[in-house]
């Protein structure tokens, strides 16, 4: 058994998982997740430092309301609430959708405590 499969098997096991490619020579795992699932990004991190290995930055495409006068995403299905970072312009197009349901392609970056929040880093919205 080799180590990529280990971790594909064991990110395999969450049910809102619909794909895993994991390779070992990039240091990247590819995890696609089924529309509707409740998977925390914090639990797939576990999964992958149980197996022996370092979480890096995660490029993420995250749906949800956008609160807190446009610094908060509250994630669609789990709840989970990310602060959102950006430059100066990103900030003021967030502000402007407050309250309505966007998808944010960006990054999160896991602290070596997991249970530390992690804010989500812009990239787009949409």
């Amino acid at each position: 058994m080799t180590c990529a499969y280990a971790v594909r098997v064991a990110l395999q096991k969450y049910s809102g998982v619909a794909s895993v490619d994991v390779s070992l020579s990039k240091g990247l795992a590819t995890v696609k997740l089924k529309p509707g699932n409740k998977i925390r990004p914090a639990e797939l991190w576990e999964t992958i430092r149980k197996n022996g290995y370092t979480n890096k930055p995660n490029r993420v495409l995250v749906r949800g309301e956008v609160i807190s006068n446009g610094s908060q995403l509250k994630v669609a299905g789990t709840d989970e609430i990310f602060t959102l970072e950006g430059d100066a312009k990103t900030a003021d197009e967030v502000k402007k959708l407050n309250g309505k349901t966007v998808t944010v392609e960006g990054t999160l970056t896991p602290d070596k405590d997991l249970k530390r929040a992690v804010p989500l880093r812009v990239g787009a919205i949409k």
